[in-house]
């Protein structure tokens, strides 16, 4: 582990021999109005061999659009991608993805599921069967090989799509938000995993690239940490972590750097900054994938049990696949109806006040809550203004766009929808695709 460390310190200040390296990247993405949003803007980054960089911001500053850049998933608007020093035409051919969402075809086998895109690469199928069967060790899968993603944790199938990536033998391995959808405990040991496999010096990958939003887990995995800022992306900074591996999440250094990045992220220490940047709005949250009904039915849950419930047992007493627990559970939290630490889920006064009220206190609450989230807020007051209190769905659309362009807007426009009839606080015609004040 210490040797793997040593390597990744020196090539940090190899002027040449980058494994990949942006210049100058900006870029922009189409609105539905045919206006444009600018996401990136003169991004400069050179990935080195053996080291683990990481990509830390707040939502909308284009990290994970940065990392498609990288992999040649996205051609940028202006400036240029070099792999080896050559430019990147297409696909990086040295790099493989670990997506945020699982990305497993169904239908398919865990060994399958590997074996696909090796079949895609041209690779012999004795040569795949070898790779799938290696990578599926290395992941901690053996005996799975035969199952189907219904049959897996949330945990097993993110472990599946790093097996798949790893099969083919990547120099640089991309990682956009990989443990995001597994709980704290699974995504903690996929950490300390993803460090093991890379700290291996003989095989690849060489250097890793995750995205990520958790302070805590870049301290833990990266060698080189990149804040960006939003509106429009851009770095802010890049903070060498030199801190010994492997890495304790209560060390008074390990806490030490998490304050510091904090600080940076939250304006108080922004050294290509030297004058303070205006207070900002608070940020517009990403409204989880859930149903109104399910988030109830949670609550109803937790009553039953006395309040408050292990997630895991949530899971197993409700049949539920734990990436969507999360989400409910999130937007149970956003809605302060539950609080979240650890692996507890604790009933809220805010909670218990919902459930004792009838259907019409149970309304009106629910749209109270709903005006303390951005979007909500943002969207009724516009409709206030409006002679007829109405807007169009383009409107709404480009509204989350603006503010979460790395979010998929028509699921968050579905939620938002969802949430507002189920408070009375907005009506959605499909036909017409309208939205007034109820």
């Amino acid at each position: 582990m210490q040797q793997a460390t040593s390597a990744a310190t020196a090539v940090l200040h190899q002027p040449n021999g980058s494994l990949c390296e942006a210049s100058g990247i900006t870029h922009d993405f189409a609105l539905p109005n045919g206006k444009h949003l600018l996401v990136l803007r003169d991004v400069s980054l050179a990935i080195q061999p053996n080291e683990v960089v990481a990509l830390l911001g707040p939502s909308g500053c284009g990290k994970s659009t940065l990392l498609r850049i990288l992999a040649g998933l996205i051609r940028p608007t202006a400036g240029e991608v070099r792999y080896h020093d050559a430019p990147l035409v297409g696909l990086n051919p040295g790099a493989a993805i670990v997506f945020q969402s699982f990305a497993l075809y169904p239908w398919l086998t865990v060994a399958q599921n590997i074996s696909v895109v090796l079949t895609a690469a041209n690779i012999a199928s004795t040569e795949a069967a070898t790779r799938a069967a290696a990578a599926i060790r290395m992941v901690g899968l053996s005996g799975f090989e035969q199952a189907y993603p219904r049959e897996l944790s949330g945990g097993m199938k993110q472990r599946v799509g790093m097996a798949r990536a790893l099969a083919v033998d990547p120099e640089i391995l991309f990682m956009d938000e990989p443990f995001s959808h597994v709980d704290a405990l699974t995504a903690e040991s996929l950490r300390a995993e993803v460090i093991d496999i890379w700290s291996s010096v003989e095989s690849n990958p060489s250097s890793i690239v995750i995205v990520s939003h958790d302070i805590k887990e870049v301290v833990y995995m990266a060698d080189r940490i990149v804040i960006l800022g939003a509106n429009p992306g851009c770095i802010r900074s890049i903070v060498v972590n030199d801190l010994p591996r492997p890495r304790d999440y209560r060390a008074p250094a390990f806490l030490e750097m998490v304050d510091r990045l904090h600080d940076i992220i939250t304006g108080h220490e922004l050294p290509d900054e030297p004058v303070a940047a205006p207070p900002r709005l608070p940020c517009m949250e990403p409204l989880p994938d859930a149903q109104a009904s399910e988030i109830v039915g949670l609550l109803e849950y937790l009553d039953a049990r006395g309040g408050k419930q292990d997630l895991f047992q949530i899971a197993s007493d409700t049949q539920r696949e734990f990436g969507r627990l999360i989400n409910i559970a999130e937007a149970a939290e956003m809605l302060d109806f539950v609080d979240t630490p650890k692996r507890m889920v604790i009933l809220t006064e805010k909670g218990r006040q919902f459930l004792q009220a009838d259907a019409a206190g149970r309304q009106t609450l629910w749209r109270a809550q709903l005006l303390n989230l951005r979007l909500f807020r943002d969207i009724n007051t516009l409709l206030e203004r409006q002679p007829d209190h109405r807007a169009d769905r383009d409107f709404v659309l480009e509204t989350i766009i603006l503010n979460m362009p790395e979010e998929n807007y028509e699921k968050v426009f579905e939620t938002f929808v969802r949430w507002g009839r189920f408070g009375d606080l907005f009506a959605y015609d499909e036909t017409s695709e309208s939205l007034w004040l109820a």
